[in-house]
């Protein structure tokens, strides 16, 4: 496998890793996924450095009972230990003790660093494109993922 291929799977793994950390509200897989100098940028909301990341996630994760977010169709571009990409994805979310939920659709456009032979984002940037709000959202019954 050449280096170029085997460096745009270890990307898309990461973008992976940060979904299904997401999912099952793994705080240590989900910070293993950043550089320590990143940028994390939700429009509304924006925080520098790992550490305040981390508990930027960790507040906006206390705030949900539910959140899954599935990815989508992505693009990577590899220059050396650098890296950009573009992924779309979905987003279902039922805050805590609340009828109204929300399911969004949205992209994320990334820098990603190469560190100690390990790719992380560098920089993650959400636009949320489409929004829905409301109790028929998440209705259902909500069992969390083992």
């Amino acid at each position: 496998m050449s280096d170029a291929v085997a460096d745009e799977l270890a990307i898309r793994h990461l973008v992976s890793a940060y979904a299904d950390a997401v999912n099952r509200r793994d705080k240590a897989l989900w910070a293993s996924t950043w550089a320590e100098d990143s940028v994390w940028d939700l429009s509304a909301l924006s925080a520098e450095g790992k550490d305040n990341i981390v508990q930027l996630w960790e507040g906006a994760m206390a705030g949900f009972e539910f959140v899954a977010q599935i990815v989508h169709q992505g693009t990577v571009e590899i220059d050396g230990d650098r890296a950009t990409g573009r992924w779309y994805l979905q987003e279902n979310l039922k805050p805590v003790n609340s009828a109204e939920g929300r399911f969004s659709l949205g992209t994320y456009v990334d820098e990603y660093v190469k560190e100690g032979g390990k790719w992380l984002f560098a920089s993650r940037k959400y636009h949320v494109f489409y929004s829905e709000e409301g109790p028929g959202v998440t209705a259902g019954t909500v069992t969390p993922i083992p």
